[in-house]
């Protein structure tokens, strides 16, 4: 076991690991560099020290419900409060101050509701790594991994503990997490031997929350959790500033802007009703507190936030992880999808279909992969659809051969079905072999030269009887050009020919070559690579696209949003999985060295004729992203690799595959498809604008309900007559519509065409003029209904208390028929009036509440009401809801034939 000291945590924070060698890090943690801790001895490790993941602490709950007062409405209704309180108006003040508290707990709800998604969302994207236990090679989550474990890392793993390593193969690793740093840092293995050491020197420990960005390494876990860099920095941290979403800054300033507007409304008014004398003093201050309370829609906040929240909700069940909120603001406003080809658009399940040698063209049978994912290795050689003896065809032999040693990836008996660890394409080519050989490769090479994007290739140097030989493995064109360069004997236009016809078929080309080196060469950077290099063949390998993404990028197309492809391969394999897939009208392709050609203004100038960006490097992307967002386009980026993480945090929706993706994509996106469906974008896209619709009918119905209010205490004022309501009614008015009516748009589906107008504009705000337009003549109109009803009915001797109560449910019944109005884009009255159940449920309790307020004799006090008969109660209170309605449904229709009108104009331009 591990040291029991007490003091054994300072003393593994405080360890200068970098000066062990492996035999004293092996003592020392009770391991073995070769079969790791035993299961037993890591399990009561981890019962002793915890799992490895950083506790977040809670925000206060009491602190988070203060939180909730810090509101320029919340404020104003406060200043209310209080004025009323000095005022002797002490039932007025109580409720106020309900209403203020009712809305802080409502948003206290619903922000620790989102807090405990998105833990949940969090636990979904724990990383996972390779550990080494009892010999065997096991995959865990990052929070079993325990002090001690030995834990193999490759590229695009994230690190998940502190670790020192014992074995480091073209390692480097990105630590800008901690450093600040953005260019990776390569690592190795050998001992430090400097007392005092900072990170950015420590160049053989890892840190937990970087990325592996190629290599491969091996290293023992020196410290968990709390202990690590990252743990520590965590501790100094005591609260996090939470991100404030583009929505709701514009929320903040839409409420702001309206307080002050009533605000200077209220004033003036002040002045006008002191200068005319209308009332006196402590009756005109009620009555400007009256017309405050009413006018302020202090809903607002706490109705759009939960919509956001349920919007958030919805995907995750639709399998999209989505990590920040401001994800769910702009999916409604992407123009553009870029993604990936290989794993998103395609299987990422290559198998080699095709081998071209100097004199023959092979093609192999099986299928690869059957349809549950297990690997199929029936299959042989043909040529000319005949068997093929290879043993006798020494080119082959050669390209067997290298394809055999230059993979790291795995075949597993699982079972009784074979299963494969490791890249796509080194997957292939470890089916090729067992399926010519009959067994897997044995690869023990002198030294490796991993695949990087930026050279294209990758190398093993291996021992053959008494000769040196490098092994060669990448894109043809690329190992082509170091053989001509060092005058190699080559037939260029032979093997271009050929290979244009495989990648017109969708395939991946891969080349391989070898070249002899002389016995006492055992290290790839002694090697000149190309000289007397022999070119023994390329492999064509397919990668059949997804079934089911052809339907979803025609969904998006129709929906006004564009998908390209952007990949590292050839043009013209990618060019056809693009045609495949309908990707648009006409293919036009570029490439990542014509991109490198043009500077960043005639990229921009030039990127929206291309839809498949072939051969591109992580800052091909890059630039890509942002050549697009230079010109107005709200842009989500689709990967699953490393070399996509890059563009993925540019864009303005980094998208990431939950299963297949790097734990490199998955940390640098804002979403992940938890079943890496690129079916889900389209589910994402449609609830995006779902969301906005309902944040957008939310606003346009609170608006104008609240104006009403308001409006009815300035026609007071400036006819200088008797005020129908009183503070606590309009204040009861806002409360039960907070708790009711106005959640009753987030249970409203998405409308039918959501998907067929085009995306919108992030420039053109929430409200249209149009809106405005309508938000202010449904104040007037349902304002104007209550007066008028309240004045009629008051001329003709009823009281003033009989008449406040029936104004009252005017402006009840005004919301719950403007409701329908606004619920969708359809007439009222047609197939979707009982589309949303939830509304006439939440009416339901609405009327009940209604009914107390009106029947309850100890309510009449509070609110001024009192019991009412069915006509002035309940039939004139409908009438002008009816009225409203109407009015709302006549605007509505005519709006409907001006789209039609406009269309059927457009259709005709085009033509």
């Amino acid at each position: 076991m591990i040291d029991d000291d007490p003091h054994i945590r300072e003393r593994q924070i405080n360890q200068n690991w970098w000066q062990l060698t492996k035999e004293t890090l092996s003592n020392q943690y009770q391991t073995t560099v070769d079969e790791g801790l035993s299961e037993a001895e890591a399990k009561q490790r981890l019962i002793k020290y915890g799992t490895n993941e950083l506790k977040v602490k809670k925000a206060s709950n009491f602190i988070r419900f203060i939180k909730q007062f810090n509101n320029s409405i919340i404020y104003i209704l406060a200043a209310a409060a209080i004025t009323t309180l000095l005022m002797h108006h002490y039932s007025d003040s109580i409720v106020i101050g309900l209403v203020i508290i009712v809305n802080a707990i409502i948003g206290y709800v619903q922000e620790k509701q989102a807090d405990d998604a998105l833990s949940k969302i969090s636990e979904l994207l724990i990383s996972k790594n390779f550990v080494i236990r009892d010999g065997h090679k096991l995959e865990l989550d990052s929070r079993d991994i325990v002090v001690g474990d030995l834990v193999n890392l490759e590229a695009g793993d994230a690190v998940p503990a502190d670790i020192r390593l014992i074995s480091a193969d073209n390692f480097t690793v990105q630590e800008s997490s901690l450093t600040g740093e953005s260019v990776s840092v390569e690592k190795n293995d050998h001992p430090i031997l400097q007392e005092k050491l900072p990170i950015t020197e420590q160049t053989n420990m890892v840190f937990a929350s970087t990325m592996v960005t190629s290599g491969s390494a091996m290293g023992i876990v020196v410290a968990t959790a709390a202990d690590t860099q990252i743990g520590q920095i965590q501790q100094s941290v005591t609260e996090a500033k939470g991100q404030v979403t583009p929505l709701m800054k514009n929320l903040n300033s839409l409420g702001f802007g309206l307080s002050v507007a009533i605000l200077v409304a209220a004033g003036l008014l002040f002045i006008l009703g002191w200068i005319t004398h209308v009332y006196s003093l402590p009756t005109l201050l009620i009555a400007i507190v009256t017309m405050v309370v009413g006018s302020m829609p202090e809903g607002l906040p706490a109705s759009t936030s939960v919509v956001l929240a349920m919007g958030t909700r919805n995907m995750t069940k639709k399998n999209v992880i989505v990590k920040t909120l401001p994800a769910v603001e702009t999916l409604g406003a992407v123009d553009i999808v870029n993604t990936d080809k290989t794993g998103t658009l395609t299987k990422n399940e290559m198998t080699v279909t095709a081998i071209v040698t100097d004199d023959h063209t092979f093609s192999v049978s099986g299928v690869g992969y059957a349809e549950n994912g297990h690997v199929d290795l029936e299959g042989d050689l043909l040529l000319d659809d005949r068997p093929y003896d290879w043993h006798q065809d020494d080119d082959v032999q050669w390209l067997v051969d290298i394809a055999g040693q230059t993979t790291d990836a795995e075949l597993r008996l699982e079972d009784g079905n074979w299963q494969m660890t490791g890249e796509p394409t080194d997957g292939a080519l470890t089916t090729l072999y067992h399926k010519l050989t009959g067994h897997q490769p044995e690869t023990d090479p002198l030294d490796s030269l991993p695949f990087d994007s930026a050279i294209r290739y990758s190398a093993r140097l291996v021992k053959r009887d008494d000769q040196n030989i490098l092994m060669l493995k990448g894109s043809p064109a690329t190992i082509m050009q170091m053989a001509i360069s060092h005058n190699v004997s080559l037939n260029e236009q032979y093997w271009e020919a050929e290979m244009a016809q495989l990648t017109k078929q969708g395939m991946r080309v891969v080349a391989l070559s070898y070249q002899k080196v002389a016995p006492d060469v055992t290290d790839i950077d002694q090697i000149d690579i190309g000289q007397e290099m022999h070119f023994i063949g390329m492999v064509g390998m397919i990668d059949p696209p997804r079934t089911e993404v052809k339907q979803s990028i025609q969904q998006l197309r129709q929906a006004g949003v564009k998908v390209k492809m952007i990949t590292g391969d050839h043009p013209d394999t990618a060019a056809a999985i693009a045609k495949q897939l309908d990707l648009d009208d006409t293919i036009r392709s570029i490439t990542g060295p014509e991109i490198d050609e043009m500077d960043d203004e005639q990229l921009q100038h030039n990127i929206d004729r291309y839809n498949v960006f072939a051969r591109t490097t992580p800052m091909n992307k890059l630039r890509i992203v942002n050549a697009q967002q230079a010109n107005g386009h709200v842009i989500s980026m689709t990967g699953d690799g490393v070399n996509d993480a890059p563009a993925l945090k540019r864009a303005d929706i980094g998208v990431a595959m939950g299963i297949k993706g790097t734990e490199v994509a998955k940390q640098s996106a804002d979403m992940v498809l938890a079943n890496d469906k690129f079916t889900d974008i389209v589910a994402a896209v449609r609830e995006g604008r779902h969301v906005f619709d309902n944040i957008n009918k939310t606003i346009r119905f609170l608006l104008p309900t609240s104006f009403a209010e308001g409006m009815i205490v300035v026609y007071s004022i400036l006819m200088g007559q008797t005020m129908p309501l009183y503070p606590t009614q309009l204040l009861w008015i806002n409360m039960v519509s907070a708790l009711t009516i106005q959640f009753a748009f987030i249970f409203e589906p998405p409308e039918n065409g959501i998907m067929l107008r085009g995306p919108r504009s992030v420039k053109a705000g929430i409200l249209s003029k149009m809106d405005v337009v309508e938000i202010v003549c449904v104040s007037l109109l349902i304002s104007g209904l209550g007066m008028i009803a309240y004045d009629v009915f008051t001329q003709m001797g009823m009281s003033h208390v009989v008449g406040s109560t029936m104004t009252l449910n005017i402006i009840i019944f005004g919301k719950i028929f403007y409701l329908f109005n606004i619920r969708n884009s359809y007439p009222a009255i047609s197939k979707y009036f009982f589309q949303n159940k939830m509304a006439f449920y939440i009416i339901g309790v609405l009327i009940i509440l209604q009914m107390g307020i009106i029947y309850l004799p100890f309510m009449h006090d509070i609110f001024h009401t009192t019991s009412i008969g069915f006509t002035f109660g309940w039939l004139i209170p409908i009438i002008a809801g009816i009225i409203v309605l109407f009015v709302t449904e006549c605007v509505k229709l005519m709006r409907i034939q001006y789209r039609k009108t406009r269309g059927k104009k457009s259709q005709q331009f085009e033509k």
